[in-house]
């Protein structure tokens, strides 16, 4: 069964460009980049899929001259279909088995342009690192998360009540039973997280608990593909760093905090999961003008997994509580509701460029402050907290706002949609329709 993807929309645009140019996914492993391909090959007469790590005798086909059309006579041959301009779909699967193939990718565009050819894979980060140049002008790259919430709210059928929540803004809360229904979907998410096998098998059978050992399995796999980042590092190494980032989850990343390791294995170690997409650094900034990359601190920063079901499935928290309760603290356990709104504004931002995420911090005697997230709006940048709700006294927040001579603040947390001076008032589960930048 394949559920919808707001990719698929980008996919079939690029299909329709006429100066286009070979298309590279990337993404973790088992984000759903195959499937969505291969949904996009409906609309091609003809499909052809290499699996580069499956497939070892397809390799020795660019060991020598990159001569992509006589490459294409080849494969042709071996997978007995016609490989045709405008009719035919070339995807080159866990390409980064075949460096040389990633290097060829560069002369399709020069010499073979009308033909549709995608790559992708899952460990893409660790061969690209190896390759000087790959192509810069002559590949286009998109970016591919696990399921977002707006997704979710789609794939469970709740469409319409999406576009409610991107109708509503802080000067027109949602309806008081249209709000309540949302969050019990996003706890749902909050559960089960968005990696399409487990949303998949929620939206068959809408049970949590299936869908949950779907996960569980999702993780065991994750974990055994650690061997494959790097030779001369454990797996178990790895593995250490791996669980020390949930356990440090919604504060700083402390290296001396990760058991039986020193400094250069963690972060070596560290270095990997984020080239896998696992970990996604949150780094800190001093927000003092735009770019906010300009201005960065990174030996400040916090690490969010790449989704909320894994993170909630490795640290144990009870999925019972977190369903049934409404009090804001339960639900955040972990700072599980900070990592969702770093995984939202990834997933809602442009697909065509690598986004990072920043946080502010002063340290201060007697005036320490920290703001969990930061945009960027035009030349604007607005800062965003997760909170309780109303009895947050936002010092943090305010001491920016006045600080930085901020326009305006966002604080997400369970309440409806609102407003209190300069400070806008989300929903969780409306932050991914960011009407706010």
């Amino acid at each position: 069964m394949y559920i919808n993807r707001i990719i698929d929309n980008y996919l079939q645009q690029w299909c329709r460009e006429k100066k286009r140019k070979p298309l590279l996914i990337h993404g973790a492993r088992q984000v759903g980049k195959s499937s969505s391909i291969r949904n996009l090959a409906k609309s091609f007469d003809y499909f052809i899929e290499v699996n580069f790590e499956q497939n070892r005798k397809v390799h020795s086909y660019f060991d020598d001259d990159l001569d992509v059309k006589e490459i294409c006579d080849q494969i042709s041959v071996q997978y007995k279909k016609p490989i045709i301009p405008n009719k035919t779909l070339l995807f080159f699967d866990e390409i980064q088995a075949c460096p040389r193939a990633i290097t060829a990718l560069r002369y399709f565009y020069e010499n073979y342009a009308n033909l549709h050819v995608i790559a992708a894979g899952s460990l893409l980060e660790f061969a690209l690192e190896k390759l000087s140049s790959f192509g810069v002008g002559r590949i286009e790259s998109v970016y591919m998360y696990p399921f977002s919430f707006q997704e979710f709210m789609i794939a469970c059928g709740e469409e319409l009540l999406w576009k409610e929540v991107c109708k509503a803004s802080p000067e027109k809360p949602m309806i008081s039973t249209f709000h309540e229904s949302c969050i019990a979907l996003l706890k749902k998410y909050l559960v089960l997280g968005g990696m399409p096998a487990v949303v998949s098998e929620y939206v068959q059978n809408k049970n949590t608990l299936a869908a949950q050992k779907e996960l569980i399995n999702l993780i065991s796999s994750l974990k055994s593909d650690f061997s494959k980042y790097k030779q001369r590092v454990p797996e178990l190494r790895i593995a250490t760093v791996f669980e020390s980032v949930v356990r440090q989850s919604g504060g700083n990343f402390n290296y001396a905090k990760v058991e039986s390791l020193n400094y250069r294995q963690v972060r070596e170690s560290l270095e990997l999961l984020q080239k896998a997409g696992l970990v996604i650094p949150v780094i800190c900034t001093s927000a003092n003008g735009i770019p906010l990359g300009a201005e960065t601190n990174y030996r400040k920063q916090k690490m969010i997994l790449l989704d909320t079901g894994i993170f909630q499935s490795i640290l144990g928290l009870e999925i019972a509580d977190l369903l049934l309760s409404n009090d804001f603290e339960v639900i955040n356990k972990g700072a599980i509701a900070e990592q969702f709104v770093g995984l939202e504004l990834l997933k809602s931002a442009s697909c065509y460029m690598p986004q990072n995420l920043y946080f502010w911090t002063r340290e201060k005697a007697n005036s320490s402050a920290e703001v969990d997230y930061l945009v960027q709006k035009g030349e604007k940048i607005i800062p965003i907290e997760v909170k309780s709700g109303k009895s947050g006294k936002m010092q943090s927040m305010h001491l920016f706002l006045n600080e930085k001579n901020a326009a305006y603040g966002i604080r997400t947390s369970l309440e409806n949609f609102g407003q209190y001076d300069k400070i806008k008032v989300y929903p969780l589960y409306a932050i991914g329709s960011k009407p706010f930048c």
